[in-house]
């Protein structure tokens, strides 16, 4: 008979998981990571390829990503100086796991859409919802 969960180890698991999820959520970071990821390095081509951000928020939510130590901000000292961009070493770890991310997106889409999905075994997440629970009342 398996071991049921405790509060803790569904803690121990949830924390972290929204701790990495706050760090690409929002409405353009992923769309810059994946776009600096896939070799975009100047400002402006990430700019040209992200319908919709704006200048001002791109700047700003570099900056973000710069902090979570997710993207190199390089300064070449020519003239005119040139700005590029580039994923930190430590950025890497997380491009399977955006892959990863794409692929379940995809799985689940044809899942609800168009019903060609064939399940894999079920995986016991019984405790999130009583951790995430207990991570509100904290």
């Amino acid at each position: 008979m398996a071991a049921k969960k405790t509060p803790l180890s569904c803690l121990e698991t949830v924390k972290p998981v929204r701790d990495a999820l706050d760090v690409i959520n929002g409405k353009w970071r992923l769309s810059i990571f994946i776009a600096v990821a896939s070799g975009k390095e100047r400002y402006t081509d990430i700019l040209d390829s992200i319908p919709g951000i704006t200048p001002k928020v791109l700047a700003k939510e570099l900056k973000e990503l710069e902090q979570h130590q997710l993207i190199k901000r390089s300064l070449m000292e020519d003239y005119p100086g040139k700005t590029s961009y580039s994923l930190e070493l430590y950025a890497h770890t997380l491009v399977p796991i955006i892959e990863s991310l794409k692929i379940w997106g995809q799985n689940h889409r044809k899942k609800i859409f168009d019903k060609g999905y064939v399940e894999t075994a079920p995986v016991d997440l019984s405790c999130v919802q009583d951790a995430e629970h207990s991570m509100m009342t904290d």
